[in-house]
């Protein structure tokens, strides 16, 4: 060719031309893909024969992946919500009507989404299957009263009777339908990478929340007094099992709220429980999605040329031919997948696993790390899910752990990095560690003399010219090949211009005719190849990169600062610090705690609108705060990591717990000043929360199984949820009586 190749572009080893297509922002990915793949069949249709066009990546795959897993988890939740519904009520058409709010809401949500100019993707989809269950909750609560009410009637128009008791439940169901949506409105202020994953989800659920105490204030009570008669009011309610239980329970609470302060025999070993688990549960920043397909970047020893990283990357295909669950790579020389221009010995390979069933990608990611650090050594490699290193783009460091070291000696900054890389490769966990140095390639400094060369009958630029011929070639004519002229470029044979022996030796011709070698006149000089000069912040600093296994970030950040600060490698008159996404995530962290606390003090106040009354409001709010340490319970039983999906959903579980505490209370209110007026309150609601806490958890349980692709990333908020939840039964019904009365009796003592 005319001019030296620094790039290479190969498709499952074969030399091909890679066309990448991005989207505009407004852009809609799969009516994108359709349309690409419209127009590839034509192409194929008019290519020459030889000429293969395949499809490598498609972005669209996932997204229709994770639409019908989101479809099936949430039809799924239906169906066992509406299990609940029918082993509790004993009543299709009673069922029936709860259950079908599902649809409606997610219908008026989707043409809000249409309206907003918000497309389907991983985060609107999982907003909706998360909301199923706080949907179908409101319907159950206003059906649940309705019913009940109606068969407390035995004369008078039922439909009347229906009505009179949707309006009595109006203030109630606003009030418990604002506790949770009010938890959305400090998640609008969110910004960095966690506002942009969640806003979407905040506002999906919000407005299906929204939605959804719309159609159970108005809609479900004309249902009910449309297609429900008295007959299916009047199924018994108290049957033996239930009969026991109430039995029960009325006896337990007696003893209880005789000296309500022994509840703390019930709330001391779930405190204690949960602070051992917020101390043992990992903690990371973003769950790890399978998402098909993973970026395998690789960079080879400074001033590799390309012909040699060629021959180092065939092994690495070698090795991704052998691994089972490869469907196809493509490999990119002197290029990013983004498409900037590097160096000759880096670039990156895309590889395509086959779908399920399979291994999981975590374990095919470690195997083919494995044998490439076993069996190709000098090729750094480090491997990587798209959606990771998209948050790197964005973060501007893809890696988990960065340890940036600041210094003006640049000796220091030479000879410490590799030591602070040894000492954290050490920890369990750690690997893909870079000491953060990258040195230039080699390089041979060439000095002619002039004196000598004169001699020679020659000047120093003649030697140069000279040099250049002989090293890169010169191009002397061109051969046309179609409309195309191909340059023919000349030099001398490779085995002469390989070793630096080779260059001095090199025989150079001089006006009058005679040859000399080089090494007569001037001097030959190897040179390493001077380091990089990174800056941040003004200051010199290199950063100390490695990547985490089979562990999660937390406890591996810890260990790693544990192994510096004891093994006193780090000088003093050396500044570190923690970057890549640990300190993505400690950003994170600290916007959502602010969140939380925020939602806490929202809830508090709306709690103080309602009931105007500070030891009520104190009282309710009590019960949702002792639910989080149920979160942590749950998070650390499932080997859930604590992330920001899981923070969300314990953000969202103060809400959800103080609207069925609020379902309580309304009834408490409602009846007539007696003894055991908190008894009856708890034995009056305690179907109905009961039907609220079951139905919200069996349809969240498809997402907290993660089944489908896509349900992996909302799966932490499901588990943190339903592990809410299981604890806001005994919380609402044992505790917030206790705390009730305890706090009636310091007012009547006052």
């Amino acid at each position: 060719s005319a001019e030296p190749q620094w790039v290479r572009v190969t498709a499952d080893g074969h030399d091909a031309v890679l066309f990448q297509v991005y989207q505009q922002p407004s852009g809609n990915t799969v009516e994108i893909a359709r349309g690409i793949k419209a127009k590839l069949r034509e192409i194929r249709k008019q290519i020459p024969e030889g000429v293969k066009i395949a499809d490598w990546y498609d972005q669209s795959d996932l997204i229709l992946a994770s639409e019908h897993s989101t479809r099936d988890a949430i039809l799924i939740g239906m169906v066992l919500a509406a299990f609940v519904l029918l082993i509790f009520l004993r009543d299709w058409k009673v069922t029936l009507i709860a259950t079908l709010t599902v649809p409606a809401v997610l219908a008026a949500t989707i043409l809000l989404l249409y309206v907003l100019k918000m497309s389907f993707n991983i985060m609107t989809l999982g907003g909706m299957a998360a909301a199923v269950g706080l949907i179908i909750d409101d319907a159950i609560v206003m059906v649940e009263h309705i019913v009940r009410r109606v068969r407390g009637a035995r004369e008078g128009d039922p439909r009347s009777r229906v009505l009179e008791a949707a309006r009595e439940f109006t203030n109630p169901l606003a009030g418990s339908s604002a506790a949770t949506i009010i938890i959305f409105a400090p998640l609008a202020f969110l910004s960095g990478v966690t506002g942009a994953f969640f806003k979407a989800l905040s506002l999906t659920m919000a407005a299906s929340l929204v939605i959804s105490f719309i159609v159970a204030w108005l809609a479900v009570p004309i249902l009910c007094a449309t297609f429900l008669k008295r007959k299916d009011a009047e199924i018994e309610e108290h049957g033996p099992f239930t009969r026991r239980v109430h039995g029960v329970y009325r006896e337990k609470m007696q003893r209880l709220l005789r000296q309500p302060r022994f509840v703390l025999v019930f709330l001391v070993p779930l405190l204690l429980l949960g602070f051992i688990a917020f101390k043992s549960v990992g903690s990371g920043f973003m769950p790890v999605m399978d998402e098909g397909g993973f970026i395998l970047d690789y960079i080879s020893p400074p001033g590799t040329s390309l012909a040699e990283t060629d021959r180092l990357l065939r092994q690495v295909e070698s090795v991704l031919q052998q691994t089972r669950e490869v469907q196809t790579y493509s490999r990119r020389t002197g290029l990013q997948l983004g498409g900037g221009i590097t160096e000759a010995n880096t670039g990156d390979f895309f590889v395509r696993l086959k779908p399920f069933p399979r291994r999981g990608i975590e374990e095919i990611m470690n195997d083919v790390r494995d044998e490439i650090e076993k069996h190709i050594p000098g090729l750094q490699v480090e491997l990587l899910q798209l959606m990771e290193d998209l948050i790197g783009d964005l973060t501007s460091v893809p890696q988990p752990i960065e340890i940036k070291l600041y210094s003006d000696d640049e000796q220091l900054l030479r000879t410490l990095p590799p030591q602070v890389a040894d000492t954290i490769s050490k920890v369990r966990g750690v690997v893909e560690v870079k000491n953060g140095i990258v040195p230039a390639g080699d390089a041979l400094n060439i000095q002619v003399d002039r004196v000598k060369v004169g001699l020679e009958g020659m000047d120093p630029e003649a030697v140069t010219k000279a040099l250049t011929g002989f090293l890169s070639g010169n191009v002397t004519t061109h051969v046309q090949q179609g409309p195309k002229l191909i340059g023919i470029r000349v030099w001398i044979p490779r085995d002469a211009r390989e070793t630096m022996r080779n260059i001095v030796n090199l025989l150079l011709r001089a006006p009058d005719g005679h040859l000399f070698p080089l090494k007569r006149v001037a001097t030959l000089i190897p040179l390493s190849g001077p380091p990089e000069i990174m800056r941040d912040d003004l200051k010199r600093m290199v950063a100390v990169t490695a990547r985490i296994s089979g562990r999660d970030l937390g406890s591996t950040v810890r260990e790693v600062k544990g192994k510096l600060a004891s093994s006193r490698l780090i000088p003093n008159n050396v500044l570190y610090a923690f970057g890549g996404l640990y300190e993505q995530q400690q950003i994170a962290f600290r916007g959502l705690t602010i969140i939380l606390i925020a939602a806490i003090i929202l809830v508090f106040l709306l709690l103080l609108s309602l009931y105007e009354s500070f030891r009520v409001a104190f009282a309710l709010l009590l019960v949702p705060v002792f639910a989080v340490a149920g979160v942590f319970i749950g998070l650390w039983v499932t080997g859930t990591e604590f992330n920001i999906t899981s923070r969300m959903g314990m953000t969202m579980i103060v809400g959800i717990v103080t609207e069925i505490a609020i379902f309580y209370y309304s009834e408490f209110s409602s009846l007539p000043a007696s003894d055991d007026r908190l008894i009856l309150a708890g034995i009056n609601r305690m179907r109905a929360i009961s039907m609220t806490a079951f139905a919200a958890i069996l349809a969240l349980l498809p997402l907290a199984l993660a089944i489908g692709h896509g349900a992996a990333m909302q799966q932490p908020l499901a588990i943190a949820i339903i592990s809410g939840l299981v604890f806001s039964l005994p919380l609402v019904l044992i505790v917030l009586p206790a705390l009730l009365a305890t706090f009636e009796s310091k007012a009547a003592a006052q």
